[in-house]
């Protein structure tokens, strides 16, 4: 598996050496000379589009642009993707990739019109999100082992929402499924949204969400956390367990999206970007504006997010594999 990572991020640093001609630092001294597109494969109103809303402002200060954020969603964050790797390659086109988009994609999709890694020059990593199961007060369930237990009793019946097919959300209920060796029955919404609310009303009993989006649900009472997904108990649910402490032996997963630009974008213009992008994510008022609906910024090297993309294809990539998941 580390063979493979490593041959993935060796394909990235390739693109990227390979876009280096006379003339860039020119290219990068005049760019941007028009507003940038910032393509957000999601629905308005998710907490990745919440993010990249917070952060588009002060990096178009820094780039001396307006920066307008455009939603393309559908299939698990593909669409908006394929539109940024057939976009120009000069910087005025730039994407958010997120788990599905690019990693689980491409074992999902058999005609995916995007490649992952050759489409795109990585930028960096913006946002760890954690997932948090939960549960319609009056589900069945009040703990994962309850959840677990009912769905042994009943393969397949126990319906779990989750944001869309070949979302993060999506494959951790898979990953748990596995790792629970129980049977779940998954239930795809168009977005974070529409699950939340439709967990919250009763008609749908269990939902894996993105904590931003459960959070005021879960302390107004309206929603039962029953486990989060990550290694460590989070600040903002410290009673909550994770699901190995509730019994999921080596269950971990969480969301995450990061900045990608077309392939073959001049060296000198995504430095530009990436430097920008990273003071904007060291910025105290920005980090905290983020922390306040559930969210942790973490930015990262071209490389380190290349190498980080390669690990999660590997990861669910076998995830995919071992459910026969396929989507057309």
């Amino acid at each position: 598996m580390r063979s493979g990572m490593t041959r993935r991020a060796a394909l990235v640093a390739a693109g990227l050496a390979a876009t280096a001609r006379p003339g860039v630092a020119q290219e990068g001294a005049r760019y941007p000379s028009r507003p940038v597109r910032l393509v957000v494969p999601f629905p308005p109103g998710g907490s990745t589009d919440a993010v990249v809303r917070m952060l588009a402002p002060p990096l178009a200060d820094g780039l001396g642009q307006p920066v307008l954020v455009e939603n393309r969603p559908g299939a698990g964050g593909g669409l908006g993707l394929a539109a940024v790797a057939q976009a120009p390659a000069d910087g005025h086109t730039l994407g958010i990739g997120a788990a599905g988009g690019l990693a689980a994609n491409k074992s999902l999709y058999p005609k995916l019109p995007y490649d992952p890694v050759r489409d795109f020059a990585p930028l960096s990593l913006i946002a760890h999100i954690p997932f948090v199961l939960v549960a319609h007060p009056g589900a069945p369930a009040s703990t994962l082992a309850d959840l677990l237990a009912q769905a042994r009793r009943a393969p397949k019946e126990v319906a779990v929402a989750h944001g869309g097919n070949g979302t993060a959300m999506h494959l951790s209920i898979q990953l748990l499924g596995q790792l629970g060796a129980v049977g779940l029955s998954e239930i795809a919404y168009k977005g974070t949204g529409p699950a939340t609310l439709d967990v919250m009303g009763g008609q749908v009993p269990y939902a894996m969400l993105d904590l931003p989006s459960a959070l005021q649900a879960i302390r107004s009472g309206k929603l039962r956390p029953l486990a989060v997904t990550g290694r460590r108990r989070l600040s903002d649910l410290p009673d909550v367990p994770t699901a190995e402490e509730a019994g999921v032996k080596g269950y971990e997963s969480t969301g995450w999206f990061g900045l990608v630009a077309p392939a073959r974008t001049p060296p000198a213009v995504l430095e530009r970007v990436q430097s920008q992008l990273q003071a904007v994510l060291a910025d105290p008022k920005v980090q905290a504006s983020a922390r306040a609906v559930g969210v942790e910024l973490e930015g990262s090297t071209p490389a380190e997010f290349g190498r980080f993309i390669g690990s999660e294809i590997d990861k669910w990539g076998q995830v995919i594999k071992v459910s026969g998941t396929r989507l057309e």
